[in-house]
Formats: C-alpha cells, sequence, structure tokens
C-alpha cells in the first residue's frame, strides 16, 4: 500500500510539473508571438487556394511554435470588372490604414487576366510589398515588367504548379520531334500567356484552345476542324472528367497509328473513358517521397481536402513561407518602422512611397519543410526571380492502354521533373516512341503515265516517277503516306463561279495535305495552294498525231509502173524479138544466108529465135546485147530497140526515185500555225486539263484586245488625227487562238487521254485529229507507241511541282528535299529511269526520213529476182546433167565394125548394139558425110568426158 501511494503521489507530481511547464511554455509563447496583417486577395473559383489559405491559418493556431498571429483581410477578385475590383481593393486597404492596420503583405492568387493586373497595378502603384501566384514568365506580368531594383525585392512571384504542367508539352516535343500538335485545355489551366511561349522556337505547328463544353457533338467537331488543319498530335490539359470528355467525343479512327494522345493533368486518380480501344501518354503529379507522410497529415489532421491536392499543398506552403518571412523580417528588424502607406486617392502616378524592404531575401531563406515539393527558388541578386521561381515536383509518364471502357494496363516509362525546359527521364526509350503518332500524309493524285501508273504488286498499288519521286522525298522528311485517285480526275480547274475541283479543292477542304502528279505551276492555283521547288524542268503543250504509214513492199520496184505498161513492155519484146528473127531470116545479107561473104568475120552469130530473145534481153542491161545483126533491116530494129529501151530504163529509174520518197515528203502539219491554217485535221485538248485553259485565256485575251481596239477606234471623243492613226488595213488584232478555240469546241474536247489517244488512233486521211497536251505524257505516248508521234516545238511551257495546302509546314521540308536530290542527281536517274531505261518502251521500226536511203522493205524484192534467177539455173544445171547422162547418144562405125558387133551379137543371141548406125566408109564415103559428122563428131580425139 505504501509503495502503491508512493508511485501514484509521484504521478500526480509528473502530471502536475508538466502542466506547469505547459503553461509556462504557453505563457512564453504569448508573450513572444508577432502579429502580422495580410490582404489577401483570391480569384472566384480558386477554391484551392482559400481552402489552403484557410488552412495556413488553422495550422498557425495549433502549432503556437511558431509564434504567428494573422490578421487577414480577404477579398474576392471579379474577373470581368476590373473597376469593381480596383474599388474594392481601394476600399479594404482604406479601412486599414484608418484603422491603423496597414498591410504587412499583399497574398495574390489571382491566377492571369483582368483580376492579375488590376492587383499589380495596385501593388506596384503603391509600393505595398507583394507574393503573387500569378500564371506567367518573364515578360508575361505587364505591369511588373519594367520593375526597377528596389521594387524587385518586394514584388515577388512565383508560379504556381499549373503554370509549370504545361512545360512538359514542350519537352515531349522536343524528344519525339513532333511536328504538329494541337493543345486543347480546361478551365484547371490557364493559356492565355502560353500562345507564343509555350512552343517557341521549335519548328512545330501547333493550336492551342479550350475544350469545347457545349456537348460531343461540338468536341467532335472541334476535333474534326483541328485534323483538317494537319494535326495528328494532340495534348490534352485539363482535370480526369475534361480528359474523358475529350477521349469519348473522339472518332475511332482517329486512335489508329498515325495519330498520338497524350493526356496531362493536375489529379492523381486514374482515367476512365467509354472507349473501346485506345493506348495514350498520360501524365500526372507525383509527390516527393519525403513529403508524403506531411502531405497526408494535413489532410487528415487540416483537413487540407481540396483537389487537385498538387495545387491545395502550393498554396499551403507558399501562404505559410510567405507569413513566416514577414515575422522573420519583423522580429530581425528589417522592416522599416516608419513605412508610408499611400492612399488610392492620394496616388498621382509618379508619387510612390520609397521602400527599403528586401523580402526577395527573406523569403529565399526560410526553411520551412514543405508539402509536396521543394521551392525553387532564384538566389542570385541580380537575376530576375520573376517569372523563373516556382515549385518543383515530378510527373510520372504512364502508357495507358483502354480495353472496353476502362483502363486495363498502365506502365510507367519515365519521369519528368517540373521545370523550365526540364528534360524527359524515360525509362523504356522503345515504349515511348510506339507513342508516337506515324506522319502519315494523305496523298491525291491523277493517273497519268510515267508519273502515276496503277500496280497491284507495287506496295500502294502504284508506279512511276512521282511514286519514286515521293519516296525519296520520304526518306529525307521521314513520313508514310496513303495514296488514292481524286474522284473526278481533274487537277484543279476554277469554275465561273470561282469554285475548284481535282486535286486543288481537296486541298483547299484539307481533305488532302500532297497533290501529286503532272501538276503544272498556276497563277490561279497558287493563289489557293501552295506548290514546292519544281521537280521537272519546264513542260509545254505539243501535238501528237498518229505517225503517216508509208505501205512497203518487197516488189515496190514493180510497181513504180502500172500493170498494162509492163504487159507493154513484154509485148513489145517478144515482138521485136520476133521481127528481128524474121527479118535475119529472110534477109540476104544476113549471116545464115550469106556464110561465104562473113566467113572471115572473127564473131559470127546466127540470129535463130532464141539468139534474138536474148539479144533484146541484154540489150537492156548495162551488159549489152552483143553482136548486132549483119543485115542493114536487122540492125534498124536493134536500133530501134535499143532507143525504146534507154527510154523506158531511164523514165522507170527516176519515177522509182521519186516513188520511194513521196511518202516520206508527205506531212501536212509541223507546228501549230501549221494546225491553226489548214481545216482537215480536227484537233483538241483534254477537256479542264492546262492546255485547253491555255487556249481559251489566248482567245478571251485576243477577244478583249479586239473590244479595246474598237472602242478607242470608235471613240467620239479622238480628234480625226487620233482616229486615223488606229485605221490599219491589216487586221488590228491577231483571232488566231479565236478561231483555234472554235475549231477546238467544233471538234468535241476529249475527257480523257486514253478517249483523245483512241481518237488519234481512228483518224484517217479524210477525218484526221490532232490532240494537243503536255509535253511529257506525248513524249511518253511515243515512247510506248509506235503509232503516235509528235509534231512540232512545245509552247506554254510551265514547271511541275508538288502541291501542298496553303501555309504548310510540308512546302519548305520537300523544298530542301528536292533541292538535295537535285545535287545528288537523283531526279536525273529517275528521268533515265522512267523515259530512257522503260520497259514498256516500244521496239519500233525507225521512221524513213528524207535523208535516208531506200530501205530493204522496198527493194527487197531485186535480191528475190537474183535468188530466183540462181534457184532456175541451178534448175536447169540439173536437167542438163540429167540429159546428157541419161539420154540414148547414136554414133556412126564403120561396117566392120558394125560386122563385129554382129557377130558378138550372134554369140549372144537376143542382143543388139545399141545407138549403131549402119554404114560405109571409105575415102568415098568420108567426103560425101563430110557435112554431117560435125554434128556427131564434135569432140577432138584427146577430148575425156567427164560422166
Amino acid at each position: 500500500m505504501i509503495l502503491v501511494g508512493l508511485k501514484t503521489f509521484k504521478n500526480v507530481w509528473l502530471v502536475g510539473f508538466l502542466w506547469l511547464l505547459s503553461a509556462l511554455s504557453w505563457e512564453s509563447a504569448a508573450q513572444t508571438t508577432q502579429n502580422i496583417n495580410v490582404l489577401f486577395i483570391n480569384e472566384v473559383d480558386n477554391e484551392p487556394a482559400a481552402k489552403a489559405v484557410d488552412v495556413v491559418l488553422s495550422y498557425l493556431k495549433k502549432n503556437i511554435r511558431y509564434g504567428l498571429s494573422v490578421q487577414m483581410d480577404s477579398i474576392e477578385a471579379n474577373k470581368s470588372d476590373a473597376k469593381v475590383l480596383l474599388e474594392a481593393i481601394c476600399n479594404k486597404y482604406a479601412t486599414s490604414i484608418e484603422k491603423k492596420q496597414t498591410p504587412h503583405l499583399i497574398l495574390d492568387t489571382t491566377k492571369s487576366g483582368i483580376a492579375s493586373e488590376t492587383v499589380k497595378s495596385f501593388t506596384q502603384a503603391l509600393g505595398l510589398p507583394t507574393i503573387s501566384a500569378s500564371y506567367g514568365q518573364e515578360g508575361d506580368l505587364r505591369q511588373w515588367r519594367d520593375l526597377d531594383e528596389a521594387k524587385q525585392k518586394y514584388l515577388l512571384q512565383v508560379m504556381p504548379p499549373a503554370d509549370i504542367i504545361p512545360e512538359v508539352i514542350r519537352s515531349i516535343v522536343r524528344h519525339l520531334n513532333i511536328t504538329n500538335a494541337a493543345i486543347l485545355y480546361d478551365e484547371t489551366f490557364v493559356m492565355d500567356h502560353k500562345y507564343k511561349s509555350l512552343l517557341q522556337n521549335i519548328q512545330t505547328r501547333h493550336v492551342i484552345t479550350a475544350i469545347a463544353k457545349d456537348g460531343n457533338r461540338e468536341r467532335e467537331e472541334q476535333i474534326e476542324k483541328l485534323r483538317n488543319l494537319d494535326i495528328n498530335n494532340f495534348f490534352i490539359l485539363g482535370n480526369l472528367q475534361s480528359i474523358r470528355m475529350v477521349l469519348e467525343s473522339v472518332k475511332p479512327a482517329y486512335f489508329e497509328r498515325n495519330f498520338a494522345w497524350h493526356a496531362i493533368t493536375q489529379n492523381e486518380g486514374e482515367i476512365s473513358s467509354q472507349r473501346d480501344n485506345a493506348t495514350i501518354m498520360f501524365l500526372k503529379p507525383m509527390a516527393y517521397t519525403q513529403y508524403r507522410d506531411r502531405l497526408g497529415l494535413l489532410r487528415t489532421t487540416y483537413n487540407l481536402m481540396e483537389e487537385p491536392q498538387l495545387a491545395s499543398a502550393f498554396y499551403f506552403d507558399l501562404a505559410l513561407r510567405s507569413f513566416l518571412t514577414i515575422k522573420e523580417m519583423l522580429q530581425s528588424g528589417a522592416w522599416p518602422k516608419d513605412m508610408e502607406y499611400l492612399n488610392c486617392d492620394d496616388f498621382q502616378g509618379g508619387n510612390t512611397p520609397p521602400r527599403n524592404v528586401d523580402l526577395r531575401e527573406y523569403f529565399t531563406k526560410i526553411s520551412e519543410p514543405t508539402s509536396y515539393g521543394t521551392f525553387d527558388l532564384v538566389t542570385q541578386p541580380r537575376q530576375p526571380f520573376n517569372g523563373y521561381s516556382y515549385m518543383k515536383f515530378e510527373m510520372d509518364i504512364n502508357v495507358l492502354q483502354i480495353r472496353g471502357g476502362s483502363s486495363v494496363n498502365s506502365k510507367s516509362i519515365g519521369t519528368w521533373a517540373a521545370g523550365l525546359d526540364s528534360p524527359l527521364m524515360v525509362k523504356d526509350e522503345e515504349q515511348m516512341r510506339n507513342l508516337t503518332a506515324d506522319t502519315v500524309y494523305r496523298i491525291y493524285t491523277v493517273v497519268q503515265a510515267p508519273f502515276i501508273m496503277r500496280d497491284e504488286t507495287a506496295p500502294k498499288g502504284y508506279k512511276g516517277y512521282c511514286i519514286d519521286l515521293i519516296n525519296e522525298i520520304a526518306d529525307i522528311v521521314h513520313f508514310d503516306y496513303i495514296i488514292q485517285e481524286v474522284e473526278d480526275g481533274k487537277f484543279g480547274n476554277m469554275d465561273e463561279k470561282g469554285e475548284w475541283n481535282g486535286i486543288v479543292k481537296k486541298l483547299i477542304d484539307k481533305q488532302a495535305d500532297i497533290g501529286l502528279g503532272s501538276m503544272s505551276v498556276m497563277a490561279e492555283r497558287e493563289i489557293v495552294i501552295d506548290f514546292t521547288v519544281p521537280y521537272y524542268d519546264l513542260v509545254g503543250i505539243t501535238i501528237m498525231m498518229q505517225r503517216p504509214s508509208s505501205p512497203s513492199s518487197l516488189f515496190k520496184f514493180l510497181t513504180v509502173l502500172e500493170t498494162n505498161v509492163w504487159l507493154c513492155i513484154l509485148a513489145a519484146y517478144f515482138f521485136t524479138s520476133f521481127l528481128m528473127w524474121v527479118f535475119d531470116r529472110w534477109s540476104p545479107y544476113s549471116y545464115q544466108n550469106n556464110r561465104e561473104k562473113y566467113k572471115d568475120d572473127e564473131e559470127k552469130r546466127e540470129f535463130n529465135l532464141k539468139e534474138c530473145l536474148w539479144f533484146c534481153m541484154t540489150s537492156l542491161t548495162p551488159q549489152g546485147g552483143g553482136e548486132a545483126p549483119k543485115n542493114l533491116s536487122g540492125r534498124l530494129v536493134a536500133a530501134t530497140w535499143w532507143l525504146f529501151g534507154f527510154i523506158i530504163i531511164a523514165s522507170y529509174t527516176a519515177n522509182l526515185a521519186a516513188f520511194l520518197t513521196v511518202s516520206r515528203l508527205d506531212t501536212p502539219v509541223e507546228s501549230l500555225d501549221d494546225l491553226a491554217k489548214q481545216y482537215k485535221i480536227l484537233y483538241a485538248p483534254l477537256n479542264g486539263s492546262s492546255a485547253m485553259t491555255y487556249f481559251e485565256r489566248m482567245a478571251n485575251i485576243e477577244q478583249m484586245f479586239y473590244e479595246i481596239w474598237k472602242d478607242l477606234s470608235l471613240n467620239d471623243s479622238l480628234t480625226p488625227l487620233e482616229r486615223s492613226k488606229l485605221a490599219v488595213w491589216d487586221y488590228p488584232v491577231s483571232d488566231k487562238y479565236t478561231k483555234m478555240w472554235q475549231a477546238m469546241q467544233e471538234a468535241a474536247l476529249p475527257a480523257t487521254l486514253d478517249e483523245a489517244v483512241a481518237r488519234v488512233r481512228n483518224s484517217t486521211a479524210a477525218t484526221g485529229f490532232a490532240f494537243l497536251g503536255d509535253a511529257t505524257d506525248i513524249r511518253y505516248l511515243q515512247l510506248t507507241n509506235c503509232d503516235l508521234q509528235v509534231v512540232g516545238e512545245e509552247f506554254s511551257r510551265k514547271p511541275y511541282a508538288i502541291a501542298v495546302q496553303q501555309g504548310s509546314h510540308l512546302k519548305d521540308q520537300f523544298n530542301n528535299a528536292i533541292l538535295t536530290l537535285l545535287n545528288k542527281r537523283q531526279l536525273e536517274k529517275l528521268k533515265e529511269k522512267w523515259w530512257k531505261n522503260d520497259e514498256a518502251q516500244a521496239k519500233c521500226e525507225k521512221p524513213e526520213d528524207q535523208s535516208d536511203g531506200i530501205s530493204i522493205q522496198n527493194i527487197g524484192g531485186v535480191f528475190i529476182v537474183i535468188f530466183v534467177g540462181i534457184g532456175m539455173a541451178c534448175v536447169t544445171l540439173v536437167f542438163e546433167y540429167w540429159w546428157y547422162r541419161y539420154r540414148k547418144n547414136p554414133r556412126i562405125i564403120d561396117v566392120a565394125e558394125a560386122d563385129g558387133n554382129r557377130s558378138n551379137v550372134k554369140d549372144h543371141p537376143g542382143k543388139m548394139a545399141d545407138g549403131v548406125i549402119l554404114g560405109n566408109s571409105g575415102e568415098k564415103f568420108e567426103k560425101s558425110n563430110a557435112a554431117l559428122r560435125p554434128r556427131f563428131n564434135q569432140y577432138p580425139a584427146t577430148f575425156k568426158p567427164r560422166f
């Protein structure tokens, strides 16, 4: 019992002792408590700031160790009426002066706009020490932009987290090399001052706009408009509800590989959305580990529950730090005791009281622990404080997959330390790259060989010069593309109403990013779209016609003379040969009738019928006819035949040369002027083509000039002398193109190139047709078709270029790429590939020219004649061999030999000597048969037959 009593006594004594110490400490604290006056100006709807300041007051009351009592006057700032706000501030300030409770500090938590500018104008004019949490970097605080050195010490601004978080967009754009961006934000972020500074000095087209609040339909239209601006990278700055609304308003097609979505928030929760399939980058703040216990204590004990936690913690730490700064200055004697306070009505524009208050020095020295992140304050004396001071924290970078309306997978791939130009700290670079939008451009084109041709085996379904070109550019600029044909098959022309069609319309309506093909640069097109530097030389308009085909024949040399002429020549040949034979037969002076007279002549020729035919034939050749007849009448016939043959051969030779070259001289049209002067051949360009526009405008210009001349010539105000100077004999204005345009309209303009080629091919000599079009197209048609030809020189030359939307960033990128390819001679290689080494090039025969010789097709029959003659000679040789070898040759023998033969026959009954002619021998008989012997005994004794 005694022990128990002693213990009880000790406990009571200990409790009493502790109570006494507590009472003494309370009395000591009460004696050292510092009272400060604060004018708190907060913006409407800034609940985190209002709640945080209330929590600070409660926190200071419950923690007497701070020894600080804050007397606070609060003003809720109006966002739209600066006059009302200024009157409220001045009235509150005047009341404090009257009560001699002038504020030591103006705590400004207005965000931006009218409210922030009004507060800063007030504090700057009256020289009141102020700590502001307004949004803006250096230069954005217009009223504090040009502060002198003294004012920079007591007019301080610390950027809130919501003003630092958008800077992560700059870091993402830099890290991923994003070239376009749409930044959508809600009311939890202020972006008015970020339009110029956020992506400054970065080559990224971007649009910053508030999220549409009217409904899903309005947000869907907003996204469509941004997409039409060639944007495929979207950033959403807002709370979780705003992010969800935007994601649910987007079409499913906008979550494909060529789009990227980045959701950035101040909240620490997770995204919930009804999307079926989406992968996005999600960034949310993350408190430092060492401060989480303090933040939890404030939330549970002091009810600092206002969302977002990041903003509430910032305002709490800022207010507490600000109050402790004033306390420290008051206790250290750094606060002037005789500060002059000027009333609003007494301010005259230049009578701001001088201040010797170094609020900045003491504010940066406060060592109070923070509840979310440390303050990064500028401590260098000569460095600007405002716009560069903020609270440090981290943003967690996550890959978020939304499937079936819920987040099924979230993976952290890096962090971002909040700051100005702070880089990303990426843990999974590959995963980060997968979140980027593939740059995929929409290309519209018109099929026209060899620039664009369909090919099912090609990766994009097309091949050609332009496909190779755009692939080369894509390798340099790094993008992908989808290509399709424009529905109307036109490059683009403007109608009478000023409306466009074709590729130009697609670019104007933002449905296409690139117009590709053999598209001419025209002045009216450059008004509504942009062109890159030309990728192809100047290309003009030229004429395409059917190649004249001159019929060729191996026996064309026989067609020089008509058939009846050849028959007459043949009849004359036979008749002359027969007549020569008759004259030689009946003339007493011929060789065969007067052999004794010509027995001493070296040349002896008997003109029988065979020799006459041979003579007349050889007389027509350079070989000559040989020995002429002996009789005079026969020679007259020969001379007549020679004269006849000379005239026939000379006429044939002259006509053959003219006949073989007359087809090569048949070129009715050689230029545009030739086409305009004739009426036999119809001509027209493609309907809606640049060639049609050229002729139509030239005709209109001629008509306009004519009207101008007519108005001048009929002007009554002119003097007779002036009017006489306008009187001319010739037509004053050319009507060349006017007539050509009328002829084209009458000929009906073809709608497609295939139709034009068909009309050219179906044209005849009576109904000819010439097509006028781009020289490159016509040259390629000539290259791949043997029945088409280019006529005349090019005119109205214009370059080919790639078309892009007006103001598109692709223009500069493509210009650099094309110039790079030009310097590397890649464009020349492409030309050689598609114009010189094209697989579709036709193997055409060389067209005959006036300077060319006679082709084998027209003179080859002569060689056939030789081969036929040689063949006939070979057949004759065979016949001669057969005739000599197998015919029964008779021979003459003596009677004695014949008797011997008979004896042999007797010895061999049944056999008779073949070829035996019985006769007598002897000198008597030798003389009598002298005339006959040469016919059967023509060979000398030494002759040995080969057979």
